[in-house]
């Protein structure tokens, strides 16, 4: 097996390092990062659900979920959850390292009981590092099912258990996609940096305008770079998606993310870890104004 690569090529990393002494933008850049820090670290009286979907597979939906969850993890006091409501085989499991899979989202809809300790419930989800846990949609098994009902009631019983809650969807129009969408108190449309991705995802934004306005002003829109040049002029499709009424993040290319397998943060370049920390903190913002 391969070593993990970092996420950008080592004189990048030298270049950023002389320009970040030599620059007063790092001043900027710090107070940027406190900020984040600062929204990331506020108190929930009741548990955020945040969820994450795409309108097609291969658009980085189940990394942006993973990087969601890993920056809240890493800020939080309060558990952290990663549901995987997606259960045709996702990659959440392997972007999280998760070496075992015992219950499922379906499972776990059926077992868990209000008087349940945080200690009890633990004891069906997968341990993660920083005080994240993880219950995946399936067990590596081709053809396992997951009911909007299932979901719901799995959702309901484990929010006031966790500060915040990542769900990965299946891709829309997918029933408990849907389902997650509405229920959720912030939701992350991710689609690739791709002139088709774009007009679709700008299609799928014009519908939900038809939606509850608290739907289309609590989205944001992830553009996922897959490759080194992306070949669209990112600035006009930002601004198209915007035109709709939503946020737009742009998710850099980055060599580790591209490689696969679990994500290793100290290897991310530093836009990744960038773009992920502002992200969150939006999202996050937008969660909070939905009770």
């Amino acid at each position: 097996m391969r070593r993990p690569r970092h996420g950008e090529a080592f004189a990048a990393r030298a270049t950023r390092a002389v320009r970040r002494i030599v620059s007063s933008s790092a001043a900027r850049e710090v107070a940027s990062a406190t900020r984040s820090a600062e929204i990331l670290q506020q108190p929930v009286t009741t548990g955020r659900q945040i969820a994450v979907t795409s309108i097609r597979g291969g658009a980085g939906k189940s990394t942006v979920a993973a990087l969601l969850g890993t920056t809240y993890a890493h800020y939080r006091q309060d558990p952290v959850l990663f549901v995987e409501a997606d259960p045709a085989l996702g990659s959440l499991p392997i972007r999280l390292g998760a070496e075992s899979l015992r219950w499922t989202t379906g499972d776990v809809a059926d077992i868990v009981q209000p008087q349940m300790s945080l200690l009890d419930v633990t004891g069906y989800l997968v341990q993660l590092r920083d005080n994240a846990w993880l219950l995946p949609g399936s067990q590596g098994r081709i053809g396992a099912m997951l009911d909007s009902r299932s979901y719901e009631r799995a959702m309901v019983a484990l929010r006031r258990y966790f500060g915040v809650t990542v769900v990965d969807c299946e891709t829309l129009p997918a029933e408990v996609a849907r389902v997650a969408l509405s229920a959720s108190q912030a939701r992350v449309l991710t689609t690739p940096a791709t002139l088709d991705g774009v007009a679709s995802t700008h299609a799928v934004l014009q519908w939900m305008r038809g939606l509850p306005p608290h739907v289309i002003a609590g989205t944001v829109v992830v553009l996922t770079e897959q490759a080194p040049h992306s070949g669209i002029d990112l600035s006009k499709a930002v601004r198209a998606l915007e035109a709709t009424g939503t946020a737009v993040h742009v998710l850099p290319y980055d060599r580790h993310l591209a490689a696969g397998g679990p994500i290793r943060t100290e290897l991310l370049a530093h836009s990744t870890r960038k773009t992920a920390a502002r992200l969150a903190a939006e999202v996050f913002q937008l969660s909070q104004k939905r009770h």
